[in-house]
């Protein structure tokens, strides 16, 4: 009963920090892309217009 109960705590723990982790790096990476578009000049327009591409393309494929 101890050893499964070791086993558990060990398991979630390591669950919940590599979580964590991917919360931290997802973040950063959210920082680090909004930056770049800011820095890059990228227009509203511009941004709509990939994003009708997307959708465009994405109808036409389903």
């Amino acid at each position: 009963m101890d050893q499964g109960v070791t086993l558990m705590l060990v398991g979630m723990g390591t669950v919940f920090v590599f979580l964590s982790l991917l919360v931290i790096a997802m973040s950063v990476m959210a920082g680090i892309v909004k930056r770049a578009a800011s820095v890059s000049g990228v227009t509203d327009e511009e941004i709509a217009a990939v994003t009708a591409a997307i959708a465009r393309h994405r109808d036409r494929n389903s």
